[in-house]
């Protein structure tokens, strides 16, 4: 084929999305995708097979952008941006806010600096769709001057979110105007309510290991058992950081697995009780998020163990059925949706809109 298109990245923690996109007429329209193992060694051998792949699945094609999702934005973005020297210093500088996830980043985006010098770059923030939460929602109970630092509540996920509230939109128009809570249920999880489409209140708040339990993270903890735990012969900050992200969750719980499907497939009682631990906590922040948007119209589960795992969707209804939720839609007096996110394309059209590729291409507003 002939024609420009854009690569992206959506990098997690050992893992990789590549999304290939057209871009046609004022649009990104998906040609491909690929998932890549990813080491933090091995970013520039991934950068090297990612611009073979976009060769080989668009022949003649001109490759004209990139665009990365970053986790952590901080107050410095509110929406995307074009790299620029300026900018990686202000991510990089926001590394420490997010250690298992902006690194990764930041070394894909000076791996395609390396390898493709003169190739455009775009980056697209997790944080940035939250930004338009009130200060009560993004506070902590803790000194003012600590607020002013950077320590309030940040929430993640925004691709996925700002997905979802767009095929809203587009798709359920009335719900979308109304109140819903979305629920990204993946390796990482998070809630997401929505108030006329806008995020109003978040169950992550300074870091991604805030809210619900994960595959391997904790989610929200009394500060007092870490300092309880730091104070502890052998203990550190490094050992017990090590935990909070890489041995609790549903693997925590259950000494078994984080992974959803084989605690499913377990016999083990520690399997089963992990599972249903992992359901109320859910049920327990849709309901604490209802709170702040003053009831609930919608709820609606995304991501991968939201879209494909019945079970924990039934679970965390039935939690629920005092808010007028059920699992059988025709039972259930909240409407309750089942929506495929794509944070690839969030990212491609938001690099479309930080690189004014009108510029490149003649086709992007």
């Amino acid at each position: 084929m002939a024609g420009d298109v854009m690569l992206t990245f959506n990098p997690g923690s050992s893992s990789i999305k590549l999304g290939l996109f057209v871009i046609d007429a004022g649009a990104a329209r998906v040609l491909a995708r690929r998932t890549v193992d990813a080491t933090p060694d091995g970013l520039s051998g991934v950068i090297a097979k990612a611009l073979e792949w976009v060769n080989d699945a668009a022949p003649g094609a001109r490759l004209v952008a990139t665009g990365h999702r970053v986790v952590h934005g901080g107050d410095e973005f509110n929406g995307p941006v074009a790299i620029t020297q300026n900018t990686l210093n202000a991510i990089e500088a926001l590394a420490p806010l997010a250690p298992l996830h902006q690194p990764q980043s930041l070394r894909l985006i000076h791996a395609l600096r390396h390898a493709a010098p003169a190739l455009p770059q775009s980056a697209s923030f997790d944080t940035a769709f939250h930004r338009s939460q009130s200060a009560a929602s993004r506070r902590y109970a803790l000194p003012r001057a600590l607020f002013d630092q950077g320590i309030k509540r940040y929430g993640f996920h925004g691709l996925s979110y700002k997905f979802i509230a767009s095929q809203l939109r587009q798709k359920h128009p009335g719900i979308a105007a109304g109140r819903v809570v979305v629920a990204h249920l993946g390796s990482g999880a998070s809630l997401c309510g929505l108030l006329h489409g806008v995020s109003r209140e978040t169950s992550m708040g300074f870091s991604t290991l805030d809210g619900i339990p994960m595959a391997t993270r904790s989610g929200a903890l009394d500060p007092g058992a870490l300092l309880y735990l730091l104070k502890q012969p052998g203990q550190s900050i490094d050992t017990v950081e090590d935990m909070l992200y890489h041995r609790s969750g549903l693997l925590g719980l259950s000494g078994v697995s984080g992974d959803v499907r084989e605690l499913l497939a377990s016999d083990a009682p520690e399997a089963r009780e992990a599972l249903a631990l992992y359901a109320l906590r859910i049920a327990r922040d849709v309901a604490a998020i209802a709170t702040t948007l003053g009831g609930l119209d919608a709820l609606v589960f995304t991501a991968g163990i939201g879209e494909n795992q019945p079970v924990v969707r039934d679970a965390v209804c039935r939690h629920l059925a005092w808010l007028g939720v059920a699992p059988d839609p025709a039972a259930s007096q909240v409407t309750v949706l089942v929506i495929h996110t794509d944070e690839e394309q969030v990212i491609a059209d938001e690099a479309c809109q930080a690189l004014c590729l009108s510029q490149i291409t003649g086709t992007c507003p």
